[in-house]
């Protein structure tokens, strides 16, 4: 998943694919904390792409209150 494909997204959709991430890292770290976890990796990469959804969702808002002050 990379930022183009997030700024296509619409605010809701990022909304729901940040929650799914959140999940998934959550089950990782259940995952780890069982000595289940295979690659640690997944980890890394959920990171990121919450991190990913986060940013585009803040420049999302940045650009509604932009919009909203003209």
């Amino acid at each position: 998943m990379n930022a183009a494909e997030l700024r296509e997204k619409t605010p809701d959709q990022l909304h729901d694919e940040l929650l799914k991430l959140k999940k998934e890292a959550f089950n990782l770290r259940f995952r780890r904390a069982n000595d289940d976890l295979q690659s640690t990796a997944e980890m890394r990469l959920v990171r990121r792409n919450a991190a990913r959804v986060k940013t585009v969702l803040r420049e999302k808002a940045a650009q509604s209150n932009i919009e909203g002050d003209s």
